[in-house]
């Protein structure tokens, strides 16, 4: 499969999660994915931008911080999985309605970040003073 035509199914599934819970038939007739965004919202970026350049904006904070030691950028990883783990699984792994996951299997694109980052949101433990 094209590399474009991975990008746009990436951008047509996430953006039709974000419309409806109901499967979406595409033009091919295969059904999108149904996707839990977790807590969604504002995105560090407009979401047309990041449904075809995610994969692009995460390499570059992955190059500044092992280069340069910057930690924290705007398109940290462990940002995008704090706000798109799932509620259920606190995960953007483990089925195809994780948010990663799932896209990622509908245009069958291996994803690969999690071989060595944490799939899981961070969980701050709260001191009850």
């Amino acid at each position: 499969m094209a590399p474009w035509r991975m990008a746009v199914m990436l951008a047509i599934c996430i953006a039709t999660s974000a419309l409806t819970s109901a499967p979406v038939f595409a033009a091919d007739e295969s059904p999108m994915p149904k996707l839990d965004i977790g807590k969604g919202g504002k995105c560090v970026d407009d979401p047309k931008f990041m449904r075809k350049n995610h994969m692009d904006v995460l390499k570059h904070q992955r190059d500044e911080t092992m280069r340069q030691g910057i930690r924290g950028g705007k398109y940290s990883l462990a940002a995008c999985v704090d706000c798109h783990a799932s509620k259920k699984n606190n995960s953007v792994l483990g089925s195809n309605e994780n948010f990663c996951q799932g896209c990622h299997e509908y245009v069958e694109v291996k994803i690969d970040c999690f071989e060595c980052h944490s799939s899981k949101r961070k969980v701050v433990a709260e001191v009850s003073k």
